[in-house]
């Protein structure tokens, strides 16, 4: 560790910054969740790490151990469920461990896996945050009481949601069968809901429902195609 790291995991926590001490490591593609989250870590005081891969996250995992793990469901390489079971698993267990997803079906398989608790995207509430983090921490992590619970909610750079629809898009193009549009509607489904876009968020589920009866995908696929390139395109260049 540098001499960042080593003071930042020796500092107590203040009511006012209650993850003072931890290294919050976020298993998570989306950028625009991740800016969220970055944020979030920021005012309570914590340190993020960030990796858009189960491959990434390992790498991070050979070098530093963090005190939190959060993890997405849907990664472009796998489930973020097996890393969750194999690090619940694992000797010298991570001290808490959250799946987070924007479809909330899944709580019960993350919990299976082993996992503290879960987070259902959109993840934008400081006080629920913190909360969810805390509730897993021994009492000597715990900030001093009484504490102010603060009631803010954080707003990403929407510089972030358009390198989403960016990436979506490409996938989008290359998608031939049911493993890339699982990821699709994972992917979306939880940016979508993130940034409020409710007119995106029920084209997908409209498309999954669609999946799920085994109708012909195509016209629905290239509706949402397009659907994201109107928005890339309305956001204009970056």
């Amino acid at each position: 560790m540098n001499g960042l790291d080593d003071l930042m995991l020796t500092r107590a926590p203040t009511a006012r910054r209650p993850l003072l001490g931890l290294t919050v490591l976020v298993v998570e593609d989306s950028r625009y969740a991740c800016e969220a989250l970055r944020m979030l870590c920021l005012r309570s005081g914590a340190r993020i790490r960030r990796a858009d891969s189960l491959e990434n996250a390992h790498r991070h995992l050979t070098v530093y151990r963090p005190t939190v793990l959060l993890v997405d469901v849907g990664l472009p390489d796998g489930s973020g469920l097996e890393l969750i079971r194999s690090l619940a698993e694992s000797s010298g267990r991570i001290d808490v461990i959250i799946g987070i997803s924007g479809d909330t079906a899944v709580e019960p398989d993350v919990m299976k896996a082993g996992a503290d608790g879960f987070i259902a995207k959109p993840i934008e509430n400081l006080a629920e945050f913190q909360n969810a983090i805390l509730r897993h921490l021994p009492a000597e992590r715990q900030p001093p009481v009484p504490r102010e619970i603060p009631d803010e909610i954080v707003t990403p750079d929407p510089v972030a949601y358009h390198d989403d629809l960016n990436h979506i898009a490409q996938v989008l193009a290359d998608a031939d069968g049911s493993t890339n549009l699982d990821y699709v509607t994972q992917f979306l489904s939880g940016v979508a809901r993130s940034a409020s876009d409710d007119e995106l968020d029920l084209a997908i589920r409209d498309l999954d429902s669609l999946r799920q009866g085994g109708a012909n995908l195509d016209a629905s696929v290239a509706a949402l195609s397009e659907m994201v390139q109107s928005r890339i395109a309305a956001s204009g260049p970056l």
